[in-house]
């Protein structure tokens, strides 16, 4: 069964979007205004937490720094959040119709997730130098796990009755994938993507700490060795700006994919 979104008035969706964006920036707003105004009352000094208003000088004079080393930090983030989500829908898909690969390749899967990332990057480095290459597959590491665990639960999700009725039609083992098994796990696969916009961004940043010579980890880095507070702070917002409208143009596709809602569908935020 599927549960559809009752039509709403455009005036109605205005004010919907309108208190969506307002009442978030209200927040953020109030919480600049108290951070700058603590940080001139308490005379915080600004190698520690520098004002707002330091921070924006920063993201306007060091702006062309900044959007240079976002670009590789963004590069390996798609590319790892494609590769390990890509990986992790196939293995799933795998599981689903071969419960010997699951036994056999599952727990293996379940240990890549207790490796630490700082841990594996230095091997990566050292294997394949300080190129793309580790900042991808640290990425898609990390993408991999959630979606793997929320594809595998929405493949499941399907009950023998639903099964039976395919079959009472004679549908193919294909159709019974794609117009059945594939179309409930769609939820769940959108909710592990939005866990991995967040996860790859994470992923490549820490692997450019190890062995990078660009992109916000790296000057993360830099600015840390330097005491450059202002640039340290710059760095993470630019970065904390890129997840969040990576997060939101996977929340614009899964609006567009996903008119309906299952009844009763849960997701696994592994």
């Amino acid at each position: 069964m599927t549960e559809r979104t009752p039509g709403r008035s455009p005036a109605r969706r205005a004010r919907t979007a309108y208190r969506k964006w307002v009442d978030p920036l209200l927040v953020v707003g109030v919480l600049l205004a108290v951070w700058e105004l603590a940080s001139i009352r308490f005379g915080i000094p600004e190698y520690i937490a520098p004002r707002p208003s330091v921070i924006a000088e920063c993201l306007v004079e060091e702006s062309g720094v900044l959007l240079r080393n976002l670009v590789p930090t963004a590069q390996a983030s798609l590319l790892g959040f494609a590769i390990g989500n890509a990986l992790a829908i196939a293995m799933a898909v795998g599981f689903v119709y071969s419960k010997r690969l699951e036994r056999s390749v599952y727990p293996l899967a379940v240990m890549s997730k207790t490796i630490p990332t700082v841990a594996i990057s230095p091997l990566l480095v050292m294997i394949f130098g300080s190129g793309l290459t580790p900042k991808v597959i640290i990425a898609a590491l990390i993408c991999f796990f959630p979606t793997l665990v929320n594809m595998l639960k929405g493949f499941e999700s399907v009950s023998a009755n639903e099964i039976e009725l395919f079959r009472i039609i004679s549908a193919s083992r294909r159709e019974v994938f794609v117009k059945l098994r594939l179309f409930k796990s769609l939820p769940y696969l959108f909710a592990a993507l939005r866990i991995a916009t967040t996860n790859a961004v994470i992923g490549a940043i820490v692997a450019e700490w190890i062995g990078s010579a660009e992109g916000i980890g790296a000057l993360i880095v830099q600015a840390s060795f330097n005491f450059d507070a202002p640039l340290l702070y710059a760095s993470m917002f630019v970065a904390g700006v890129f997840a969040l409208l990576f997060f939101g143009a996977v929340g614009v596709v899964e609006r567009i994919v996903l008119r309906w809602k299952p009844m009763g569908a849960t997701t696994v935020s592994a």
